[in-house]
């Protein structure tokens, strides 16, 4: 099926359950656990688009809790993430594939570690970590498929609500899921077959998001915050082990 293993769709069927969990509690987090787990049972390019795809078409599902509630900070950081997308792409192919997954690996368990460790009375300007997450959204969407690591640090340490953190991370992820599929389709880095197999995987990805929104309205800002934090130390731990 999809030319893939029956143990890589077994693989890829519970991961997209979870990951959209996943996503419906945090507002992220799809792709930080889809991609990490399915690049072990297919190629990592492959693994990457089929996320990319999946970030996208859950995505429409939010476009109206985006016009509700997603910050301004949502604009400047999509259109410096575009300008560093190209990068990532770069990076995928040039890249063998084995270090391809350690770097996939590396940029969940840095994510991870940016929202945990102390700052202290280290902070930066808004403007200046605006263009910092919209470097490092475009650059990680574009090599890992991943550009939730890239704002989670931002939107987690700031100072907005929950909900308008989780919007505007959406509204990113809207914009930039699209062109970069087609970015890998019209290079060569992946294929129709990805995107299909993606389109098949929704349901799966569709009930977990649902679930995840279920039991978001269920807990306080600061759990939303812990939990979106352990999210990332799961998915970061998952893929290193299992990746050794």
């Amino acid at each position: 099926m999809f030319g893939f293993s029956p143990e890589a769709i077994i693989v890829a069927l519970v991961a997209a359950t979870a990951a959209g969990f996943v996503r419906g509690l945090a507002g992220f987090g799809l792709s930080v656990i889809l991609v990490p787990v399915l690049q072990l049972a297919i190629a990592p390019s492959s693994a990457v688009l089929v996320g990319i795809v999946s970030l996208f078409l859950i995505g429409l599902t939010d476009i109206g809790r985006i016009r509700r509630d997603a910050d301004p900070s949502a604009v400047p950081i999509t259109l410096i993430a575009l300008a560093s997308m190209p990068l990532g792409l770069w990076a995928l192919v040039a890249l063998p594939p084995d270090w391809a997954r350690v770097m996939i690996a590396a940029v969940s368990l840095g994510a991870f570690v940016l929202v945990i460790v102390p700052l202290g009375t280290v902070v930066l300007p808004r403007r200046p970590a605006m263009a910092i997450s919209g470097l490092a959204t475009g650059f990680f969407g574009g090599f890992a498929g991943m550009p939730g690591p890239g704002m989670a640090p931002f939107y987690l340490r700031g100072r907005l609500e929950p909900a308008s953190a989780r919007a505007s991370m959406m509204a990113i992820f809207v914009v930039l899921t699209p062109l970069s599929a087609v970015f890998f389709i019209v290079l060569g880095i992946g294929s129709w077959r990805e995107a299909a197999f993606a389109l098949a995987l929704f349901p799966a990805v569709l009930i977990g998001d649902w679930l995840g929104h279920k039991a978001y309205g269920r807990v306080t800002a600061r759990q939303w915050q812990v939990s979106t934090a352990l999210v990332l130390g799961a998915a970061a731990f998952g893929a290193g082990w299992k990746l050794l």
